[in-house]
């Protein structure tokens, strides 16, 4: 299943990876990597993990603080936000449709 991001959603994944490379070179690269991780664990069970409203589901990142939000659409996943764990909860909720 392919998965589409959201605008915002990537502009997100842009500004983390180059905050982490910023603090500590290298470091965006391991974020980036656990990103790729996650959502090829998400293609391969999409239904895993728990749902946050009735159409949108959350994966924690195991070692940041971030969460992968997205929706299981007809034949895509599509990718809301890569929000960080402890700032403005559901910020992006809008996003969705």
């Amino acid at each position: 299943m392919n998965v589409i991001f959201n605008e915002l959603a990537r502009d997100e994944l842009r500004d983390a990876f180059e905050f982490y490379d910023l603090e500590f070179p290298g470091l965006g690269f391991t974020f980036r990597e656990e990103i790729q991780k996650s959502l090829r664990r998400i293609q391969d069970y999409p239904t895993a993990w728990p749902s946050v409203t009735k159409e949108i589901r959350k994966y924690l990142l195991h070692n940041f603080p971030y969460k992968i939000l997205y929706s299981i659409e007809k034949d895509h996943l599509h990718v809301i936000a890569i929000a960080h764990q402890h700032r403005k909860p559901n910020y992006w909720i809008d996003r969705y449709r």
